[in-house]
């Protein structure tokens, strides 16, 4: 088992959804993220005031899956979120050591 992690930009997350849906995951948990790579944020202009955006919206999705699900996962996401330009995000892939479904007691890739 793999847990999944994608930072994305937030705009994206409806495709990226889409895209994982049609290969078959069943859940996934998205949380609203703030932070910067390369793009290192920009600068803005607000009622004639210029100031800086460090940190820039982005969209955290964590995923669950089998290992036999992981590379076709992460296809869809590159594919579904890729819009060419600097700041479209990363992919993170960890080892799962073990999970359990609390409601019936399932455990590893049958709590999937």
């Amino acid at each position: 088992m793999k847990l999944l992690i994608a930072i994305i930009k937030p705009f994206k997350l409806d495709e990226v959804r889409e895209g994982l849906s049609e290969i078959g995951v069943r859940g996934i948990t998205v949380t609203e993220v703030k932070g910067f790579g390369r793009q290192k944020g920009h600068t803005e202009l607000y009622r004639g005031a210029e100031y800086v955006v460090d940190f820039l919206p982005k969209v955290k999705i964590e995923i669950a899956l089998d290992d036999t699900l992981v590379d076709k996962a992460m296809d869809v996401i590159c594919q579904s979120a890729n819009t060419g330009k600097i700041g479209d995000g990363k992919i993170f892939v960890l080892t799962l050591e073990q999970a359990v479904r609390i409601r019936t007691g399932e455990t590893d890739s049958d709590a999937l």
